[in-house]
């Protein structure tokens, strides 16, 4: 299974009201996912979820 090495994915953060909208991007395949949740619920939450999003997303591709 594909998975980003830690600190290899590049992060997006975008802050509109009370919503944080979070882009995660592989560098080795292009590959972005893009997750949204409360600003409440704090920058480690938000990128250990697009993180998470990514990985399953690149393992779905490598079969």
């Amino acid at each position: 299974m594909a998975q980003v090495r830690d600190g290899s994915a590049l992060l997006e953060f975008r802050t509109v009201g009370t919503i944080t909208r979070v882009s995660a991007i592989d560098p080795a395949t292009n590959t972005e996912v893009v997750i949204q949740g409360p600003s409440s619920a704090g920058r480690a939450t938000l990128t250990r979820t697009a993180i998470a999003k990514l990985n399953y997303v690149l393992g779905k591709r490598a079969g």
